[in-house]
């Protein structure tokens, strides 16, 4: 039910005398009692109400009216009943109202849509009202026209806050697009004062700049015409620096409401009533940390209270203000540097066809200095490129002892001067010392020598440039370059002659590294050749006296047995089990060093055969199934049904999965799986569910868990051997190596640190022999841990190249 249904609607529902209902329930009272009950409901519901109700007559004059009316316009409904509405209404409202009232005797029964009507209160103040009038003049209980009324005064008022709100806002958005339409700071300040003026009705709106010594000067001004102008006056305030600067840097805003009660200096006082001033309003603006100037507004003609909103958009104001002022400096700026970048074209033209030829030289300085790890071709080429590009008299690179105390000329390019090429001298018998303390410190040095020098007998007849050869670890030698004396070299010329001896001093650099590097090469490649002959040598000598041994200590073991003392001694016993154990280890330490030094030499050939991996992988676990269960692991084998026959060496092979599997039940901690899983690769490294989104099944599994970084099915159409490649993966769950350890864990005798809590043995050799035999196959293996599993993922193709 609508709340604002009008009550007569309800009246007229509950009076309809053909209401079968009503009838029946009135049957038997008389027409003139029903009526006086009628009357007493509408009488009570109307007073309830918590709008007003009013019942006027064809004249307006107001029958009778709700008790809320006094609540909401101040009017007892005595003071009110017999007057005409009219007597209530705003005089602007009359004609509405009046129009409102025909159409409604026009309309019998028919309530019009909602008008809003402004009545005066009580206390004078003026109600808005919305208003539904319904003509019931038939109506036995009403006999008038009804007017249900609802105060909206504080909706509207709201409504027209808003509304005015959102005036103002477009109005400072127009005027803050205006400031930046222009880069210009007089137009910026002038529409600014302009239309401050105009959005606060004031007098006169001003802008403040500060001087470097607090005074300022009106540099922009909108004035009423009734008013004296006083754009250009220059102020200086005494009190200003003192009391008012920092709170203004602040964003402090000062308002003066009356300029007779206001407490203020006298000084200021007398200076703003001298502008004619009775209130005003400052707003600072800012540039940065530095306080640039003052937003001022003078209300001239009386005094006059600044709201909260006129504070707010000279704020925001100040604030764009600032942006734009900020905008138009570097637009001056931009603009001087342009005029001042237009002066110099002509300097600049002549000096850039000087910077292309130099760019030119330097580049192919540079290109053949990279391209060549020779250290006299580096330098040989430097000094003569240098000195014929700058047509010098002579170039010539020095080169210094570890010491830094002698320099020898290695290389020259000479024009005119005495050839010193090969010369060695101390560098403290130099002439000037300090020279080469500026060389140390990578710095170049720009001199006409007024002495002989030892290096050059008649060198005072020129102007030198020396520069170092210098990089991050010090000096390595130096660069020297004569010309005439009346001569000299420029920025550009200088800048060239640094570069060219700062690529020559990387160049040496890399050259030395290189050479370093090449002899460390050569003695590790000899060092490594020394100890795999020295561990093939030892192996091959101790396997003799190793078998020897084994042997020797099978005959004892026979021997005591026929006696009966292993039987009767317990730590007999214990004693050849050790012995037996231990010359077992040693035997295979050897033939794992054994094989290592063949299939590192390469001198065994590999024997293809075809496998059946779905009979063949299940027979070489079978040992590993009772160890497992012993150790209350899990072992799990995963093989597609449909997986194609596969050639490879089967020694080779057995012994890689032999070697994985090992490793897997020694530290898989009980409990965990260990699962062999088989799959095929296409030539993109993809399992065939990639390749084929549909029509895939998960292979079968008797036992639960599967191992997430390697099971994939087989497809099911025909596989191209040629494309695609086998991998058998070994995971075991329970265990995560760290991942710095990774990278070796394929090297030679490497044990993972601290990560053997079960103390296993091994010779360190079995996963270096798992990876050389992998490669013999024509494959690769790699190994993954995380998230507490380890898997090794072998790759091998199905049929290898020959």
């Amino acid at each position: 039910m609508d709340p604002f249904q009008p009550c007569s609607d309800v009246i007229r529902d509950r009076a309809n005398p053909h209401d079968a209902a009503e009838q029946e329930l009135h049957g038997d009272l008389s027409p003139t009692a029903v009526e006086a009950r009628d009357d007493r409901r509408f009488r009570a519901l109307t007073q309830n109400s918590a709008d007003i109700v009013v019942i006027l007559d064809t004249q307006g004059v107001v029958q009778s009216v709700s008790s809320s009316a006094e609540k909401v316009l101040g009017y007892a409904p005595v003071e009110v009943v017999g007057k005409p509405v009219f007597e209530l209404v705003h005089p602007e409202d009359s004609s509405l109202i009046t129009q409102t009232l025909e159409r409604a005797i026009q309309s019998p029964g028919l309530s019009l849509s909602r008008v809003e009507w402004r009545i005066k209160h009580r206390n004078g103040c003026w109600k808005v009202l919305e208003v539904i009038l319904t003509n019931l003049l038939a109506e036995p209980v009403v006999r008038g026209m009804v007017i249900n009324a609802r105060d909206v005064t504080e909706q509207k008022l709201t409504e027209a806050a808003l509304h005015l709100r959102i005036e103002r806002e477009q109005l400072l958005m127009s005027i803050v697009q205006r400031i930046r339409q222009s880069l210009h700071l007089k137009e910026i300040l002038n529409t600014t004062v302009a239309e401050v003026r105009q959005l606060l009705q004031t007098d006169r709106v001003i802008i403040f700049c500060f001087a470097p010594d607090w005074s300022g000067d009106v540099v922009t001004e909108s004035v009423a015409p009734d008013w004296s102008p006083i754009l250009g006056s220059h102020v200086v305030d005494p009190c200003f620096q003192q009391s008012y600067v920092e709170p203004y840097r602040q964003g402090r805003v000062t308002t003066i409401d009356d300029l007779d009660g206001a407490q203020i200096a006298p000084c200021h006082r007398a200076l703003l009533a001298n502008f004619q001033v009775r209130a005003n309003l400052i707003v600072p603006i800012l540039q940065g940390a530095h306080l640039w100037g003052l937003l001022i507004a003078h209300h001239c003609s009386a005094p006059r209270h600044w709201q909260a909103w006129e504070i707010e958009v000279l704020k925001q104001l100040a604030t764009s203000l600032e942006v734009a002022i900020h905008q138009s400096q570097l637009y001056q700026q931009i603009q001087q540097f342009n005029i001042a970048l237009e002066q110099q074209v002509q300097q600049r033209t002549q000096e850039l066809r000087q910077a292309l030829h130099f760019e030119a030289l330097l580049k192919r300085i540079t290109d053949k200095v990279r391209d060549s790890l020779d250290e006299n071709q580096i330098l040989q080429t430097a000094v003569d490129e240098l000195g014929a590009g700058l047509q010098v008299l002579c170039c010539d690179v020095g080169l210094y002892n570890a010491a830094l105390t002698t320099s020898t000329i290695r290389h020259e390019y000479n024009a005119a001067l005495l050839p010193q090429k090969g010369q060695e001298f101390l560098l403290s018998e130099s002439t000037d010392p300090a020279i080469y303390q500026h060389l140390f410190r990578g710095q170049y040095s720009h001199f006409c020598p007024l002495k002989a020098d030892c290096a050059r007998l008649n060198v005072h007849k020129y102007t030198i440039l020396a520069s170092p050869l210098f990089d991050d670890q010090g000096s390595l030698g130096d660069m020297w370059l004569f010309r005439y004396q009346q001569d000299w070299f420029n920025d550009q010329e200088i800048r060239l002659v640094q570069q060219v001896a700062n690529q020559c001093a990387i160049a040496l650099r890399q050259s030395r590294l290189y050479q370093a590097a090449q002899a460390q090469v050569r003695e590790l490649e000899r060092l490594h050749r020394l100890k795999d002959d020295f561990l093939s040598t030892i192996s091959h000598e101790l396997r003799t006296p190793m078998s020897s041994i084994k042997m020797a200590a099978q005959m004892l073991r026979v021997i005591l047995q026929k006696t009966g003392l292993l039987e009767s001694s317990e730590q007999a016993a214990e004693y050849f089990q050790i012995l037996h154990s231990e010359c077992q280890r040693e035997i295979s330490l050897i033939d794992d060093l054994l094989d290592l030094s063949r299939l590192e030499a390469q001198v065994e050939p590999i024997m293809l055969m075809e496998v059946d991996l779905r009979v063949w992988i299940p027979a070489i676990a079978e040992p590993f199934e009772e160890r497992t269960g012993s150790q209350r692991q899990h072992l799990q084998i995963q093989i597609p049904p449909d997986l194609p026959l596969l050639t490879t060496d089967l020694k080779y092979l057995e012994r890689i999965l032999t070697e994985l599997l090992n490793n897997a039940c020694k530290y898989t901690p009980a409990g965990e799986q260990i699962t062999v899983a088989v799959r095929v690769l296409d030539e993109m490294g993809l399992g065939s569910r990639e390749r084929e989104p549909s029509g895939m099944s998960e292979p079968e599994s008797t036992e639960t868990g599967q191992c997430p970084l390697a099971t994939l099915p087989c497809s099911s159409r025909a596989i191209s051997l040629s494309s695609v490649w086998l991998q058998i993966s070994v995971c075991n769950s329970g265990i995560e190596l760290p991942t710095s350890e990774l990278a070796h864990i394929f090297d030679k005798f490497y044990r993972i640190p601290s990560s053997d809590p079960w103390r296993h043995g091994g010779t360190g050799l079995g996963l270096a022999l798992v990876k050389k035999m992998a490669a013999q196959l024509g494959g690769s293996i790699e190994v993954e841990s995380a998230n507490q599993q380890t898997c090794f993922i072998l790759q091998l193709p199905f049929k290898p190249l020959e």
